[in-house]
């Protein structure tokens, strides 16, 4: 019985110990499964790329006292008095400057300061003498004023507002033609003149009046009513009158009724015309037999009109001093643009004058 029992336990531990053999031989004989590696996710290398804001583009350059796009010329401004009398007329080169101020003198006659600086006209005239409303009209210009003579006390004025080119004082450049008779005869080669400018006074003008981009964008344009014609009454002696022509996109200048041309045989034109109503009193000058030399107030503001496109727009007009620009706004206060070209500038005596549009 003992011999029994013991080989009974003797066989279940040699299966015991077999299968735990079997089982160890098993797991050294299988692969090991690695453990699992974890998902992982890589960023994207992004190199930062660092952009200049563009450049915006460089505005055209335009001509100062026109606006029109084109190389600015360095010289300065030339402001001519050019006579309007009719037996001044045809005059010569007005339908090249770049803005015509008309004002009225005495004898109820008007007479112009032409103003020329992008463009050189073979010659200018006829030439008279100077008067007190012209340095408030060329000192912001910080240029040349030619005349033939004045008062003394009136050249003195015009000395300290601009270089002045007289033929009384023996200019070069200027000289009588024996065309018309004194003294409706002086006339000048603007080349010649523009050479003696000297010191502060050979330089390009700043801007003046203030011009739009394009014909559409100024301020009578987009912002006017129609109109046909303009009839100024400036004195019992000056009535110009403008009609606007569709096919030229211009204003056409006559005197009266009769059509205005320079000696070119050019009809006169504008691609603006401006009105200035301002004060126009006596400046305490005298002229032949004691008639009274008057001026205008050209400091301070007051009304105006912008005619331009076809369409006509109210403005209120500021100069904040003798050699500030004359400045034009609109009545809420925005600036008023012209449109690029050239300008005529009507100085209407606020009280005595008056302007008809229609």
């Amino acid at each position: 019985m003992r011999t029994s029992r013991t080989t009974t336990l003797r066989r279940r531990w040699a299966t015991v110990t077999a299968g735990a053999l079997v089982t160890a031989l098993a797991a050294c004989s299988s692969p090991q499964t690695p453990p699992p590696t974890p998902d992982v996710t890589v960023a994207p290398t992004v190199t930062a790329t660092k952009t200049a804001a563009p450049t915006p583009p460089k505005p055209p350059a335009v001509h100062p006292l026109t606006g029109v796009e084109g190389k600015p010329a360095k010289r300065p401004a030339l402001a001519v008095k050019v006579e309007n009398t009719s037996a001044a007329r045809p005059q010569t080169g007005l339908e090249q400057a770049d803005v015509v101020w008309e004002t009225v003198v005495e004898f109820q006659v008007s007479r112009l300061v032409a103003v020329f600086q992008s463009q050189v006209p073979k010659e200018i005239g006829p030439i008279r003498s100077v008067r007190p409303m012209d340095p408030l009209i060329v000192q912001p210009l910080q240029g040349l004023l030619a005349f033939s003579g004045g008062q003394g006390g009136i050249v003195a004025k015009a000395r300290s507002s601009a270089q002045i080119l007289s033929n009384d004082l023996g200019v070069d450049g200027m000289y009588r033609s024996s065309a018309r008779p004194a003294p409706h005869n002086v006339y000048a080669n603007p080349k010649t003149l523009w050479k003696q400018a000297n010191g502060s006074r050979d330089v390009p003008p700043g801007e003046q009046f203030l011009f739009a981009r394009s014909a559409d964008e100024a301020a009578a344009a987009s912002e006017g009513k129609a109109a046909k014609k303009l009839a100024f009454s400036l004195s019992s002696a000056a009535k110009p009158t403008w009609s606007w022509d569709a096919r030229s996109r211009t204003w056409l200048r006559s005197e009266g009724s009769t059509p205005s041309k320079a000696m070119s045989g050019k009809r006169l034109s504008a691609v603006n015309v401006v009105s200035i109503v301002a004060r126009h009193p006596d400046s305490g000058y005298n002229a032949q037999g004691g008639a009274a030399v008057p001026t205008y107030r050209l400091v301070g503001q007051g009304k105006g009109m912008i005619a331009q496109g076809g369409k006509t727009v109210t403005v209120v007009w500021k100069k904040s001093s003798p050699g500030a620009p004359l400045r034009l706004f609109l009545p809420g206060g925005k600036p008023a643009t012209l449109a690029p070209g050239n300008t005529w500038v009507e100085l209407v005596p606020q009280g005595d004058g008056s302007v008809t549009v229609s």
